[in-house]
Formats: structure tokens, C-alpha cells, sequence
């Protein structure tokens, strides 16, 4: 039986959706698991971490992400623990940790997996800009894989069985690599990538005063705000509302794009979403080939009745 460790991602101390996600596949599988939780204080997290058999507490003095200090701790706790199969998020974090993860785990990785068996030690992702689906075998001692968030379906009444609490010293050696500043919003906004719903605008917004409205539109849905590449190069949008092959991927239930043509860089980050709608007044944009629904006409007009419509249903 295979040792599955799980890194739990907290976000200033919030505990991330996606985590769940991760702890309903691993329960799935049988498999004796371990979860790695960086923080102070684990009370907080063990409602959400039943029915797996071993949390793994990491403590230090200082425990503000740092990449080098938490892909070695990572890597003490893999060998320590023998662990064979080792998941985490596909999230910006994910992306900046598990590669350094896998270099000093001396471990395979395979990222942005939309179907993990842990077991078996498959996966399957998207290769060639999302136009294909592949499935990889990892054969290696050990295995390194990053899930896209809102892949796996949320067990709804887990089992109520507590983990063993072990701690795990917080390796605060020497580091290359600095986080020398976090820039945040203003706003409070919702983390694109675990947004079940997204409304996102193109250059086609004209200007950044004009997002407001594709905000009046979210707020009615309760949905996270993201932009095209081109809408963040003009200025329009900030780069944390960026979706596409150099921005976010994202997989929410709903992702409605206001004024993007349909460029391949941007329909990588948001086409494994589950329903896709189009608002365009050009009827040959290639977004139009690829929504489940479009609209054809000016977004100016069309958003703000598409929101009094959703008021009145909502």
C-alpha cells in the first residue's frame, strides 16, 4: 500500500477549496495519507482534516512562505516519512513550489493534472495548449503530482475519524530565492482559480472604468473577475485578473467572456470550463466556436440586462 502525502495550502490562514478536493480523492483510494499543514496553530484545520490517518504539523519561529525553506522541509518529511506519491494544488504556489519540490525529493512531476490516481500512479493532463489529453505513467521511486482546482467532485459528509498529530521542525536554512515583496489588492477579491463562476472582459472593454460593469455583473453571481491578456497589456485590468497560458488557468462551473475574440493563448486558461458563454459583436470571433452559448451584440448593452435579468431569477 502506497504512502500518499497531501500539502495543505493555506492562504493567510485560510484554508483553500481546493484543499478539499485533494483530502476527497485521497480518502477515495484506500491509502494510508499524510497531510503537511505549515502553521502555528492546528485546531483550526482538523474539522477539515478528518478521516485521513496523519496530519503532519510543520513548526518554526518564522513560517511565511519562503520556496527553497518549504521545498526542503517538504523533502525531509517525504524521505522521513517514506512517502511514495506526494500531491498538491495547481495553483501560482503550486507552480513556484513542486518544481523545486521535485529536484530536491529526487522525485517525477507531473503538474496540472485533471485526474489523479494515486495508486496506480497515473494521471492525465492537457498537453499541446489544451488540444489534447494525455495520460502519464510515472515509473519513478517517487511521484509528484499538481491538481487543477475544481476537477475533483467535494465528498459531502467525509468520515469522521481524527488524524494522528505529528510535528515536523521547519527547515529555516540558507535560501536562493527571496519573496521580497507581496503586492495585494486593493479589493477583496475571489481567487480566480477556485471561482465556480467568472466573468472576464477583453480589449473590447474600451478602458478600465468600464470593468465596473462586468463587477455589477459578478456581484449578482457571486463571481470572481478575470481579464484577457490583451485587457491587462492596455492597462484595463490588473495582472491577477490575467486568465490564459501566461496568466491563470482556471476551471469554474461558468465562465462568461464579455469582448474576447477567442485567441488560443487565452482559451488555454479557461477551456476545461464546464459551460462557456460568449458576448461578442463580432459573429465570426472564434470564442463563438468555442462557448456552449453566444450572444451576438454590443457587451455595453447587453451585461447590464443580462444582470437585471439574473436579479430577477436570482
Amino acid at each position: 500500500m502506497a504512502n500518499i502525502g497531501l500539502y495543505i495550502e493555506l492562504k493567510e490562514g485560510v484554508f483553500k477549496k481546493s484543499n478539499r478536493e485533494l483530502l476527497s480523492l485521497v480518502r477515495k483510494c484506500g491509502q494510508n495519507v499524510h497531510a503537511v499543514v505549515f502553521c502555528a496553530d492546528l485546531q483550526p484545520y482538523l474539522p477539515e482534516l478528518r478521516g485521513i490517518q496523519t496530519v503532519i504539523q510543520v513548526k518554526g519561529t518564522d513560517l511565511a512562505y519562503q520556496p527553497d525553506r518549504y521545498a526542503q522541509t517538504l523533502a525531509d518529511i517525504i524521505a522521513e516519512f517514506k512517502l511514495d506519491v506526494f500531491c498538491g494544488i495547481f495553483s501560482a504556489q503550486g507552480k513556484d513550489l513542486f518544481p523545486r519540490l521535485a529536484a530536491k525529493a529526487k522525485a517525477s512531476l507531473v503538474n496540472d493534472c485533471l485526474a489523479v490516481d494515486p495508486a496506480s500512479r497515473k494521471a492525465v493532463k492537457p498537453v499541446y495548449s489544451g488540444k489534447l489529453l494525455a495520460e502519464f505513467q510515472v515509473n519513478d521511486e517517487r511521484a509528484l503530482f499538481t491538481i487543477r482546482p475544481n476537477v475533483i467532485p467535494v465528498e459531502e459528509n467525509p468520515a469522521d475519524g481524527q488524524p494522528e498529530i505529528k510535528t515536523f521542525p521547519f527547515n529555516a536554512g540558507p535560501v536562493k530565492t527571496h519573496i521580497v515583496q507581496v503586492v495585494k489588492s486593493a479589493a477583496k477579491k475571489i481567487d480566480l482559480t477556485e471561482a465556480e463562476i467568472i466573468v472576464s472582459g477583453g480589449r473590447a472593454m474600451k478602458n478600465k472604468e468600464n470593468f465596473a460593469i462586468l463587477e455589477d455583473l459578478a456581484a449578482v453571481l457571486n463571481a470572481g473577475v478575470g481579464a484577457s491578456r490583451a485587457a491587462v497589456d492596455a492597462e484595463y485590468a490588473t495582472a491577477d485578473m490575467q486568465v490564459g497560458q501566461t496568466g491563470k488557468v482556471v476551471n469554474p462551473k461558468l465562465y462568461i467572456a464579455c469582448g474576447i475574440s477567442g485567441a488560443i493563448q487565452h482559451f488555454v486558461g479557461m477551456k476545461t470550463s464546464k459551460i462557456i458563454v460568449a458576448i461578442n459583436k463580432d459573429p465570426e470571433a472564434p470564442i463563438f466556436k468555442k462557448a456552449d452559448y453566444g450572444i451576438v451584440g454590443d457587451l455595453f448593452a447587453i451585461a447590464p440586462l443580462l444582470q437585471e435579468e439574473l436579479k430577477k431569477k436570482l
